[in-house]
């Protein structure tokens, strides 16, 4: 029973990428691991910028300066 955590930053990801994410990842563990569509979970997590540091700063600071 696979279980796919994707973190993202809150960044107008549309409903049909979601979708796309949740499929793509599903079918990549079919393909490759041989991972029964069925029982396998993707859940995505969307993280604000603020939250989320690179080196030191918070994405929205990056963002700001074009990093």
């Amino acid at each position: 029973m696979p279980y796919v955590n994707i973190k993202i930053t809150r960044e107008e990801v549309t409903k049909e990428q979601k979708q796309q994410l949740i499929t793509g990842a599903t079918r990549l563990l079919a393909d490759i691991l041989g991972k029964n569509p069925a029982t396998t979970f993707v859940i995505i997590e969307e993280v604000d910028t603020d939250n989320w540091g690179i080196a030191g700063e918070q994405v929205t600071e990056r963002r700001k300066k074009g990093l």
